[in-house]
């Protein structure tokens, strides 16, 4: 369906903010899984905000995706720029409590293509 838009609620700052700060390890119990969905859902919104484009998709499962970074605009098949990792990396990431190399050194993050390095797009909050 080119063309059409994919209609998805923003998810509004206040409350993108407060699952973050309520999904933080070191701020207590770990969060319910709607608080989860909602801070990676957030940042993930804020990452595609800050560097518009669709040259590399982010992918944080089960929670969601986006497409940023300026560049070449991929429509079909696997993306040639996938960042891919799990909704407490993406998080550790977002925050600043992880560095980005540090991430993909120790295997948290897959990172394939030549647009996949988000240390100048990091951290987001």
């Amino acid at each position: 369906m080119e063309g059409e838009a994919l209609l998805v609620r923003r998810i509004d700052d206040e409350v993108g903010a407060a699952a973050v700060a309520a999904s933080r390890a070191d701020r207590g119990p770990a969060p319910d899984r709607d608080t989860l969905a909602t801070a990676v859902r957030w940042t993930l919104q804020r990452l595609a905000e800050q560097a518009p484009g669709h040259a590399l998709e982010v992918r944080v499962p089960p929670y969601g995706a986006v497409q940023a970074v300026e560049g070449p605009r991929h429509t079909r098949g696997t993306p040639p720029n996938v960042v891919e990792t799990d909704p407490a990396t993406w998080l550790a990431l977002a925050t600043g409590d992880l560095a980005f190399s540090d991430a993909v050194a120790a295997g948290r993050v897959q990172a394939s293509g030549t647009r996949t390095d988000l240390t100048a797009l990091l951290p987001l909050v």
